[in-house]
């Protein structure tokens, strides 16, 4: 992954965070997207901290699944710093009705908040496609089968804010 320091912190108690699955899954996408330098940090909170956060930084006044934070980019050089917030709280109580692990569905949100954060949308429809199967692909590489349930029904909810919006 180059020069691209990851920071993983677990500020949480309900799930055990499958840290070294996570550093895997953002290194094969930033690597993927060109990514050779940077900072990236991946926090795991409940849904109170992530309230909060959806509410000030998005003025959604609701506790969502991830939400990614790009602070700087530079294309040309391969640079990216962001920083995503996944809720463990949101994982535990949206798994059942995928039919998986609460821990499949936070990887979901990492790959989620990852891949927004390397550029890719899910407002349009032909974009959520092609979301949902990168989604697919980086999950099934850490041996994750996505249930057919999550490819329409799910709507990972995550926004995404630049520093654009940050001032």
């Amino acid at each position: 992954m180059g020069n691209v320091f990851l920071e993983i912190l677990d500020e949480q108690d309900k799930l055990e965070v499958p840290t070294q699955t996570i550093r895997d899954l953002a290194i094969q996408i930033f690597n993927d997207a060109d990514i050779v330098s940077g900072k990236l940090s991946i926090v795991i909170i409940d849904n109170e901290t992530i309230h909060d956060l959806n509410k000030q930084f998005l003025q959604h006044d609701y506790p969502t699944d991830v939400i990614s934070f790009k602070i700087e980019e530079n294309t040309d050089t391969g640079f990216l710093e962001g920083e995503i917030a996944v809720s463990a709280d949101m994982a535990i109580e949206r798994a059942p009705e995928f039919g998986w692990h609460p821990i499949e569905e936070l990887l979901l949100y990492v790959v989620h908040g990852v891949l927004h954060l390397v550029g890719y949308d899910d407002i349009e429809p032909e974009d959520r496609v092609l979301m949902r199967d990168k989604e697919r692909d980086y999950l099934s590489r850490v041996g994750i089968t996505t249930p057919p349930s999550c490819d329409e029904d799910q709507d990972v909810t995550g926004g995404e804010i630049s520093d654009e919006h940050n001032d």
